[in-house]
């Protein structure tokens, strides 16, 4: 696999729209090519190499083309977006966007993501070594089916409205999460280590969420069915004692959403 290395060269103020920054988009071009393409900075274009020193040349296909990012790329966003093959590595934290819209491949952030990481993501896997704000996996705003395919994991916390609207692919979670999440789920999988505040599931209709911490308010649509131990879902292992829920009750009369609580952390329930 080809390897272009992107270096940040300036301290970047107004927030650069670096959509290009893909395996698709580079593949078949050499440093000078790279160098050339352009991204956008408020009102004005500018080529990616005002920002970034550019090492390598890519591969000739996206599959064979892996880009890593190093320097504070806090304030670069929608790098990965609707990449379909290849491979992202990017050695700090980035800005929002991160992996929106994608379709295949492999994103690895090995510091925190703004909001709206992996936005209507279909396919690929996403991996956050740091924290993430608001909207991972979220639909955009104005539409309802979020993710769709893929997996999400995210090694700390996660902030507010994860999963909103997700009908597909996995989000594992392996901190807390803020308010609002998995809500108007309509499929796939929501897995979450931590704590949870409030409106977990909210508006749910299908798919499967599990927290294996404390949730702050519960949910006053989810109807407790039993207790199941030990939940596994294909490669993802989730052990212990956990309440089942169906809900959202208060959405629909026929739901067919899934909500496994940790017994331990919520005897209140």
């Amino acid at each position: 696999m080809a390897e272009v290395i992107l270096t940040v060269n300036t301290e970047i103020g107004l927030k650069v729209e670096a959509d290009v920054i893909t395996p698709d988009t580079f593949a078949g071009k050499n440093k000078s090519d790279i160098e050339a393409l352009l991204v956008w900075q408020g009102p004005k274009q500018f080529p990616i190499s005002a920002f970034f020193d550019v090492e390598g040349d890519a591969g000739a296909s996206a599959e064979d083309t892996s880009i890593v990012i190093k320097g504070d790329a806090s304030r670069v966003k929608r790098i990965g977006e609707k990449m379909t093959a290849g491979k992202i590595t990017v050695e700090g934290s980035v800005s929002m966007h991160v992996g929106s819209q994608m379709v295949g491949g492999e994103i690895l952030v090995k510091g925190d993501a703004d909001s709206w990481a992996g936005m209507e993501m279909v396919g690929g896997l996403l991996h956050i070594e740091g924290n993430a704000n608001d909207h991972v996996g979220c639909a955009y705003r104005g539409k309802w089916i979020g993710m769709s395919g893929g997996r999400i994991v995210i090694d700390g916390n996660a902030n507010n409205n994860l999963g909103g609207g997700i009908s597909g692919g996995e989000i594992l979670v392996g901190g807390n999460v803020g308010h609002y999440t998995g809500i108007r789920q309509n499929g796939g999988l929501i897995a979450v280590k931590g704590n949870a505040i409030r409106a977990v599931a909210a508006e749910m209709t299908a798919g499967t969420m599990v927290v294996n911490g404390t949730i702050e308010r519960f949910s006053p649509g989810f109807e407790y069915v039993t207790n199941e131990s030990d939940l596994k879902f294909d490669d993802i292992e989730c052990p212990g004692e956990f309440m089942k829920f169906l809900g959202d009750n208060a959405i629909t009369k026929r739901p067919k959403g899934t909500l496994y609580v940790n017994q331990d952390a919520n005897m209140n329930l």
